[in-house]
């Protein structure tokens, strides 16, 4: 639950178009409602929609600077050259290098792979790893999931005589490195349809074209599952080619078989036998993925993705294991930084009076202040910028608001930053210590020129009403039907008015409250969680409440059973 309670904004239909979607697909009104709501009245598209394929992939080929990519590639294959998958240390850009040297090694590649280590070497594409690689024997390097800013790498890379092919899906800047092929659906000239594909996805438009060339389709959907764990965590509209991949590779992730260092992970992440979705992938397999990157090395999650001998099992474990570990790790650090920051957005007017919350402390772990500043986003809607000091510099994680384009804000700050990249809604940044608070100025200048007071108001996207007595089996897994939910599809809300606690609300966990709800007769079981400081509220008025939620589908003893998310409560507008 929100710190501020959220505005409900109910979304509009169109009725009529809704009927006919209904009519035409032989689907459910509210299923046909949800649709048109999401941009998709037109029959077609919502059945594609619905049912996701392969063949709905685009051509590879149309993306700029592919055909050279290819044929730059299977060049060095055909001349046994050392290539090199040069990668990033987070979720996207881990999957991203997994896939690709994968690919590479079936079709015989002499390759390696390198992911630079946070704290070591820093983001990005850098001179250095460049050196590194030449050092090694490496004639030609592919990026995934960095690079589209790496002009000094890029240079680096032609003096030494090194081909340089960069895929990436975060922002280009005016002008591109001087790589030998950049393929990035953002480039201006770049034609492709799909422009909101992940690093991953990126890396797999590369794996696709490989392996239509050399007459592989068949491997395609191998490396689908790997694709969708990477494109959900990288929380990218989940419509298109996004829905594609994140829809059939869950679908295999739960199936299975899996090689022995993926079926580790799921293990450890208590996944084995379980209907695997979004949920599971952003809440416990993407985090262990990311600790790695986040408080040690990358490489411990890319070797146990990459591992496949079966004889290594007890080997493999124990880098599951250890992913575990970091992840526990990971979780105490990123408590105590935030309880840190929250104190100083709450104590410091120059920091929680501004629209934008640009909070620094010494020594911060900088592996976990990304999702510190997420955190702060979520508790006081507003966008954030954590920063950790070290010495002379700081470096700082950045996440905004859906109103806020923040790469734009950084771009017009960029003579007080000695460096910056990321999305209009992430970004990372680097800047001198000494000159953090005229930045915190600077930037909060920028946003008080567009963001209104009601932009910083926290909104709770309400979807319809949906009265208990209406909420069946069939309802909830037409529901279930647009899944995967996230960034682009949001899960379903609904509002249901006048509704009475007639179980509960009881504490759980000391952070989430479960209860039963009855409206008109129908009683649903319910949770809310990290609600458990609105106890005493719901019990004062448990009589009569307007709650907003979600349906789930849950299983227990072989039966399948509809349960309430509740996303927030409020004393009802009119009494039951």
């Amino acid at each position: 639950m929100p710190t501020i309670a959220p505005r409900w904004d109910r979304r509009g239909c169109d009725e009529a178009a809704a009927a006919e979607l209904a009519q035409i697909l032989g689907i459910a009104p509210i299923v046909a409602r949800l649709l048109c709501q999401r941009g998709l009245s037109d029959p077609a598209e919502a059945r594609r929609f619905l049912n996701p394929s392969l063949d709905q992939l685009h051509d590879p080929m149309t993306l700029a600077d592919m055909p050279v990519a290819v044929d730059r590639i299977l060049a060095a294959l055909a001349r046994k050259e050392r290539m090199a998958v040069h990668g990033d240390y987070d979720v996207d850009g881990i999957t991203s290098t997994v896939i690709l040297r994968r690919a590479l090694e079936w079709l015989g590649a002499d390759v390696i792979h390198f992911i630079p280590e946070r704290l070591k070497d820093g983001y990005g594409l850098q001179p250095a790893a460049i050196d590194r690689l030449h050092a090694e024997g490496v004639t030609l390097v592919v990026s995934v999931d960095c690079g589209i800013r790496g002009v000094e790498a890029a240079c680096r890379a032609k003096e030494l005589g090194l081909d340089l092919i960069i895929t990436d899906h975060h922002e280009p800047d005016v002008n591109l490195p001087p790589a030998l092929a950049i393929i990035n659906p953002k480039r201006r000239d770049c034609v492709y349809p799909d422009k909101n594909l992940a690093g991953v996805g990126v890396a797999l438009k590369l794996v696709q074209a490989l392996c239509a060339r050399t007459g592989h389709e068949s491997w395609l959907p191998g490396f689908i599952k790997i694709a969708a764990i990477g494109t959900l965590a990288d929380v990218v509209p989940l419509v298109g080619e996004n829905r594609v991949i994140a829809k059939l590779g869950l679908d295999q992730l739960t199936r299975g078989p899996h090689k022995v260092g993926l079926r580790a992970l799921i293990e450890v992440a208590g996944l084995a036998g379980k209907t695997i979705d979004s949920f599971h992938i952003s809440f416990m397999l993407a985090p262990r993925v990311n600790a790695a990157g986040r408080m040690s090395t990358p490489d411990i999650a890319t070797r146990l993705l990459l591992a496949n001998d079966e004889a290594l099992g007890d080997q493999v474990r124990a880098l599951a294991l250890q992913l575990d570990g970091e992840n526990v790790r990971r979780q105490e650090e990123e408590a105590e930084i935030l309880s840190a920051a929250r104190k100083i957005v709450q104590s410091d007017p120059d920091v929680g009076a501004r629209s934008i919350l640009v909070v620094a402390g010494e020594g911060w772990h900088r592996g976990v202040i990304g999702i510190v500043a997420s955190k702060l986003v979520d508790a006081f809607h507003r966008p954030a910028i954590v920063l950790s000091m070290e010495g002379d510099m700081a470096q700082g994680s950045c996440r905004s608001i859906p109103d806020f384009d923040l790469l734009s804000a950084l771009e017009r700050c960029a003579g007080r930053l000695v460096r910056f990249g990321g999305h209009k809604q992430a970004a990372g940044l680097t800047i001198e210590t000494a000159r953090i608070r005229e930045f915190r100025l600077a930037v909060n200048e920028v946003a008080d020129e567009t963001l209104r007071p009601e932009d910083l108001m926290p909104r709770l996207r309400i979807d319809g009403d949906l009265s208990f007595r209406t909420i069946t089996g069939e309802v909830a897994a037409g529901i279930a039907s647009l899944a995967p939910f996230g960034a682009g599809n949001p899960r379903p809300v609904f509002a249901a008015r006048g509704v009475e606690i007639v179980d509960g609300p009881r504490t759980i966990k000391e952070r989430h409250l479960k209860m039963a709800l009855r409206q008109e007769g129908r009683i649903f079981r319910a949770i809310a969680w990290r609600a458990a400081e609105r106890h005493d509220y719901l019990v004062e008025h448990k009589a009569g409440l307007d709650v907003a939620f979600s349906l789930e589908q849950n299983q227990y003893n072989g039966e399948t059973y509809v349960e309430l998310t509740l996303s927030d409560m409020k004393r009802a507008e009119i009494l039951p």
